[in-house]
């Protein structure tokens, strides 16, 4: 039997795309619009996991987590949400659930998750999906921008015939730039991309982790890869 999933989520469009893509992943997916269904749904028929928005009109995802884990309910819980604050994120996991996803966000990482809340609460019991077969390895898996190279699925980079020694952080960092390369990405969109969250203005993380990939991409002979554009962020291209 395919595990079940009960999906809250009171946009429209996103609830029926995630219900499409959750149901071709293997789910027997039930999808509500708010919180009071989702109640009435998880006593009625208890499901293998749930996914929640946090912010549903009326009983909201952080209520219905709430309400379940006061009532003893261990049910794994998936919560979406569009806030990136970390107290925000602390107030979900306080609710009671057990991980979260920011949107916008990407189905695959969704999945991924769902698969290991289902691996590590139910060891012996729900099945869990397959993971995706490992893509074949062609020469598109490369990304080129700017004299740069780059092999995602081996975590490998070049500038030109040399490999650099990036670290993930480095590595998740650059793969950004490179497949944005010619377009000015601002402070917020990478803090959100890389670390999940904005730190805040005050922050020098960012522009400590451009340093150190500017020291390993840049030699005297060549030309600097990675600028900075003053009060909005940063971009990859050759000048």
């Amino acid at each position: 039997m395919p595990p079940t999933l009960l999906l809250a989520e009171d946009d429209r469009a996103i609830r029926h795309a995630l219900e499409r893509a959750l149901a071709l992943e293997g789910y027997q997916v039930t999808a509500v619009a708010d919180g009071v269904e989702a109640l009435a749904h998880a006593h009625k028929s208890p499901p293998d996991v749930l996914v929640l928005d946090v912010m549903m009109p009326g009983i909201d995802g952080l209520q219905v987590c709430r309400v379940l884990r006061a009532e003893g309910d261990r049910t794994p819980i998936l919560m979406l949400t569009a806030l990136v604050e970390t107290a925000d994120r602390i107030a979900g996991l306080d609710a009671g659930a057990d991980d979260y996803v920011v949107k916008p966000f990407d189905v695959e990482e969704v999945f991924a998750r769902l698969r290991a809340l289902l691996r590590r609460t139910n060891p012996a019991g729900v099945p869990v999906p397959a993971e995706p077969a490992a893509p074949r390895q062609t020469p598109e898996r490369y990304l080129e921008a700017a004299g740069l190279r780059m092999d995602p699925q081996a975590r490998r980079a070049w500038r030109g015939e040399r490999e650099l020694e990036l670290t993930r952080t480095e590595f998740e960092l650059l793969e950004l730039l490179v497949r944005n390369a010619g377009i000015v990405l601002d402070h917020s969109t990478i803090y959100d991309r890389i670390w999940g969250y904005d730190f805040g203005p005050g922050s020098k993380n960012l522009a400590v982790y451009v340093g150190y990939l500017r020291r390993k991409l840049d030699h005297p002979a060549a030309s600097p890869l990675i600028h900075t554009v003053r009060g909005v962020g940063y971009v990859l291209r050759e000048d």
